[in-house]
């Protein structure tokens, strides 16, 4: 290939794209937003979290008139599991919501038909998006949710995503909290128990894994301080108060996070990787809740992501590549927590903007 400076690929970025373009960005997620591109086909079943990237990313950027609310809240509404009656609520199944329509339909195991579970992950996306959109949460069943969201927490703390089994980590444990926080209802989670998990998973590095004694990790690493703060553990602003009595090594954790800046300002998720668009929310938003943000490279991080910007609108994983809805969501996080004009403020703990509309 040859290294003449006119032949650039589509994703190339010029001169022109060194601020970042709200408007292009909207339009990208309004694309989406009514049609998804085939890259996503074989998604389907993440069609709530697709939404979320969607619906979420128009609120940070100031522009959720582009979406029918109401279409919204009756699609998310639609992906609910429902209990029949009150002691399915005892059957061990989780009463929150599917990723999808397809989701919704029942498996055939052994010429047995076995109902497909609603997932953590999912509720997660589905409150997030009908928080956004306004939705009255009085007129949710927060109790059938919490409920039997008890029966996915296992005895170390940690929860499955899934009622029938799964993995667990420190995902589904901050799932778990954010779900509670957007409820208002605690009940659903043994908060002294998800702490003790949470812990057990700090490194000797400072950062944390997503399960006790893995390597230390960007996104393991903010579920696990966004949970710790979710559920009144930990204070906000920690770097400037006597952490001498916090139950994390903050010192240990903020030294691990700075080191994840690399050179080309960019955040890495780990040791020795490239640096990648989500870090700068995953790690950023590490240090935002430590107090700590004003310790980063403000304008080199700025710069990295601009290399991630698109043409066609959204922000790629790797400088030059196409963009992507998750990593789009990411870089848009970055940006309102780096203070860029006519974008929303966040919600770190919980990953949204900060709400001010009437509720529906």
């Amino acid at each position: 290939m040859s290294d003449d400076d006119d032949d650039r690929s589509p994703t190339d970025h010029g001169p022109e794209d060194q601020l970042f373009d709200r408007e292009r960005h909207i339009r990208y997620l309004e694309m989406n937003y009514h049609i998804l591109p085939s890259f996503y086909e074989a998604q389907e079943i993440n069609h709530l979290t697709l939404a979320y990237f969607i619906i979420s990313g128009l609120h940070i950027l100031h522009a959720l008139d582009r979406i029918d609310r109401e279409a919204v809240i009756n699609w998310v509404l639609s992906l609910q599991a429902h209990p029949k009656n009150e002691d399915d609520l005892n059957n061990g199944q989780f009463y929150g919501f599917h990723g999808s329509k397809s989701s919704q339909f029942h498996s055939v195991d052994n010429a047995v038909s076995v109902p497909n579970n609603s997932h953590l992950a999912s509720t997660y996306c589905a409150l997030a998006i009908l928080k956004i959109v306004g939705y009255d949460f009085s007129l949710i069943d927060s109790a059938a949710i919490s409920k039997s969201m008890k029966h996915l927490q296992r005895s170390d703390g940690s929860f499955m995503p899934i009622y029938t089994g799964a993995e667990t980590d420190l995902r589904f444990v901050y799932c778990a909290a954010v779900i509670s926080s957007l409820l208002e209802n605690w009940s659903g989670i043994d908060k002294e128990k998800a702490k003790n998990y949470i812990l057990s998973c700090q490194s000797y590095d400072g950062g944390f894994g997503l399960h006790p004694g893995q390597e230390s990790h960007g996104g393991a690493t903010y579920c696990a301080v966004a949970s710790l703060r979710l559920m009144g553990f930990i204070e906000d602003d920690l770097v400037s108060k006597c952490t001498s009595s916090c139950i994390i090594d903050v010192p240990l954790l903020l030294d691990w996070c700075l080191q994840r800046q690399a050179v080309d300002g960019g955040f890495q998720g780990r040791p020795n990787k490239i640096s990648d668009t989500c870090y700068a929310f995953w790690i950023g938003g590490v240090l935002k809740i430590l107090g700590a943000s004003k310790l980063l490279n403000e304008n080199t991080l700025r710069e990295f992501l601009l290399t991630c910007q698109s043409q066609y609108g959204g922000f790629s994983k790797f400088p030059r590549e196409l963009p992507d809805l998750y990593h789009s969501y990411y870089g848009f996080t970055a940006f309102s927590m780096l203070q860029e004009t006519d974008l929303n403020s966040l919600n770190i703990e919980l990953g949204i903007s900060a709400i001010h509309h009437t509720l529906i």
